[in-house]
């Protein structure tokens, strides 16, 4: 299947997206579409014969849980709805908590790492089978960025890859700029990686900007594509020409003429990476490794799977699994102390950018709050998201942000405290207020803003 060059479809670029030229697919976040209908967008660069990929973000294939049913059956009707030939996920955890570690439910509100083990590879594989029984596709799993590593890691991050194709027969998505993440943040080597994964399982790559400071790479999607991910796609081409490559953005969206630029960029490398290939056989890698690729099936698996051949995860290894990974996301998003072996400095990293980046959505989503506050909208989520930890979504954080304020006697400007009211009562309320209270309301706020 040839997807050719794509781009990330958000609502905020829409128009320069069907206006680009050379555009042949585009994904879209599954999350962000209604099951039952399509933006006019999407409808027109439909009808134009260009493929729309659902690209999920929620499902936590890596966490302890098995795939919530609802969850799959949304990503399914998103499927079906945009008759595309693929969807794809991550391979993450991105909630805790809950029956099995009898706690709170948490949910990170980001992709966070599983920790490379042959028990966690059991809990990966299983819930990846019981989401490709669910789809109507076939399923491709991104490889993703992090900031932390798990301690005790029993596998690199290609022969983790390699193993989960061979176990469940899915396809990759190939993030690059998640490799190079992952090479400024945790030393690894991305040339290691792609020579120990199954190139030949890539459905697609991703290609995408983002920003380093304090030695720390930081993959925003919101900066410009930099040379050395770029260098990563080349090394990636060296070896295998990729059915389709993306570019991604998802804020600080620039004129389309930088996002054309950063298309021919993309372009470029492909093409001078596909001839330098052509032209040689034995290339040695771009970051000091070059061959030796390690087949799959040539690694030593432990005595139990090996005996069994599936490697289906016990209960046992689930509970494990949510202990960890609730211990894990509860030091960082609820402050309590960090798990034995983790980098307490890294942690303190990512805490502080998952509440920069609730704070950031919440914002989105809910742009009447950062009216109504003001400046001080920012450090007003800040303290709260350090004492109060998702338990939902983002919009239901925006209603307990909201009201946690009100409680609290907040703002202190009466105005602005009678308008934060209103935006709470108006959408925490069992059913809206009727047309009559909302202009009520509109016609006392004019007045008092006089």
């Amino acid at each position: 299947m040839e997807l050719g060059i794509g781009i990330g479809w958000r609502p905020e670029i829409a128009d320069a997206v069907e206006a680009l030229p050379g555009i042949d697919w585009v994904e879209a976040v599954a999350e962000n579409l209604c099951s039952d209908h399509l933006p006019d967008s999407l409808v027109r660069l439909r009808a134009r014969g260009v493929t729309v990929v659902p690209h999920g973000v929620s499902l936590g294939l890596g966490g302890a849980d098995r795939p919530d049913p609802g969850r799959l059956a949304d990503l399914a009707a998103r499927a079906a709805l945009l008759g595309t030939p693929l969807v794809t996920e991550h391979i993450a955890f991105v909630r805790a908590g809950g029956p099995r570690t009898a706690s709170a439910r948490l949910e990170a509100g980001h992709l966070l790492p599983v920790p490379r083990t042959w028990e966690a590879l059991d809990v990966l594989c299983e819930n990846v089978r019981i989401a490709q029984d669910s789809l109507p596709v076939p399923l491709a799993l991104e490889n993703i960025a992090a900031l932390i590593a798990w301690p005790g890691e029993e596998l690199t991050e290609g022969q983790f890859l390699a193993e989960l194709v061979e176990r469940t027969g899915v396809r990759l998505l190939i993030d690059v700029a998640n490799l190079h993440t992952n090479h400024v943040n945790r030393g690894e080597d991305p040339a290691k990686a792609l020579d120990e994964l199954p190139v030949e399982a890539i459905a697609y790559v991703h290609v995408a900007g983002g920003i380093e400071k304090d030695g720390v790479w930081h993959d925003t999607h919101a900066h410009p594509v930099t040379r050395p991910v770029l260098d990563v796609l080349a090394e990636l081409r060296s070896r295998i020409a990729p059915p389709g490559v993306l570019l991604e953005r998802d804020d600080d969206f620039p004129p389309a003429e930088e996002l054309a630029g950063e298309l021919t960029a993309v372009r470029a490398t492909l093409e001078a990476a596909g001839k330098a290939r052509s032209g040689s056989t034995s290339e040695a890698g771009a970051f000091g490794c070059g061959s030796g690729v390690t087949p799959a099936t040539s690694r030593v698996q432990p005595a139990d799977t090996a005996a069994t051949g599936t490697g289906a995860a016990t209960e046992g290894a689930r509970d494990r699994a949510a202990v960890a990974q609730t211990a894990l996301l509860s030091a960082l998003v609820a402050g309590t102390p960090a798990p034995e072996g983790f980098d307490h400095r890294r942690l303190g990293i990512q805490s502080r950018a998952l509440a920069a980046k609730r704070s950031h959505v919440v914002a989105k989503v809910a742009p009447e709050l950062p009216g109504i506050l003001g400046d001080g909208y920012r450090d007003a989520f800040l303290s709260y998201a350090r004492s109060r930890p998702m338990s939902a979504g983002y919009r239901r954080d925006a209603l307990d942000f909201a009201e946690q304020l009100l409680i609290t006697g907040r703002p202190a400007d009466d105005a602005a405290r009678r308008r934060l009211t209103h935006w709470w009562q108006d959408r925490a309320a069992a059913r809206p207020p009727r047309r009559t209270t909302r202009l009520v309301r509109a016609a006392r706020a004019a007045i008092a803003g006089r």
